[in-house]
């Protein structure tokens, strides 16, 4: 179901968005070579039960995960992309994090994801990973006013990951939010411009490039959960939530 909201709904995406930009932000400071992944999930937890607000993950059991999730955040580390499960893993120096965060507040959701590089070791590569995930991201949200077509996000956010030279999954990809974490319209990362459903004001869209540097393959851990790529390489992914207005598209998650 495609959820539309009215201008007076607006200030609890807002406040949700609001939240989702600020923890990501607060972890994302705290993070040091060292940390644990279960520490940032319970600093996480922390902050959600302290803000009166809801987990999108605790409780969520998909079809393609073995669930419930029963945790606060994701936490995808190098090789992982998606849906990584916190487990008793501490973090390196050069260790490539993806945080991946969805909170419900006031019966309103908004989703979010921030890579980056733990400590000071750094592989250019990464780096530049993370800033094409980052600029494909901007492309879709600039594309994103209304009257435009789902398929024009999806070929501005796959214009900008083919330019870099990186593989494509279709799998899993951005997606209305509202009274719930996973909603219509799917928004591929690759596709044809002035196909799909029309945008219009009222429309929150979660979009999320992520990439895998040599694959487009996917293979699944033990926990049933995680996503790691077939071939090991390093991943990366940026992730927003949006609001479409009569001027464009409002970004609900900053982060600060």
């Amino acid at each position: 179901m495609i959820e539309i909201f009215a201008p007076s709904e607006l200030p609890r995406a807002r406040a949700v968005g609001a939240l989702v930009g600020h923890i990501l932000h607060t972890v994302q400071g705290r993070v040091r070579v060292g940390t644990n992944l279960l520490e940032i999930d319970a600093w996480t937890k922390a902050m959600i039960l302290d803000a009166g607000a809801e987990s999108c993950y605790v409780d969520y059991a998909p079809s393609f995960g073995r669930g419930p999730f029963a945790h606060y955040i994701c936490t995808s580390v190098n090789d992982a992309v998606l849906h990584g499960l916190p487990r008793d893993q501490v973090l390196r120096d050069g260790d490539l994090l993806t945080l991946d965060l969805a909170v419900s507040l006031d019966g309103v959701v908004a989703d979010s994801a921030v890579s980056f590089v733990v400590g000071a070791g750094a592989d250019p590569s990464d780096l530049a990973m993370i800033e094409t995930t980052e600029r494909a991201l901007a492309a879709g949200i600039a594309a994103a006013v209304p009257g435009a077509k789902i398929g024009d996000l999806s070929h501005a956010i796959g214009s900008v990951l083919h330019d870099a030279g990186y593989p494509i999954n279709l799998q899993f990809g951005g997606h209305g939010v509202g009274s719930t974490m996973h909603g219509d319209p799917h928004i591929a990362n690759d596709g044809r411009a002035g196909r799909g459903y029309t945008l219009r004001p009222g429309l929150l869209l979660a979009l999320e490039p992520w990439v895998m540097a040599d694959t487009d393959e996917l293979v699944t851990d033990d926990d049933g959960w995680t996503l790691r790529s077939a071939t090991g390489a390093r991943t990366a992914h940026s992730e927003h939530t949006i609001a479409i207005t009569e001027d464009g598209a409002e970004i609900l998650t900053l982060r600060g």
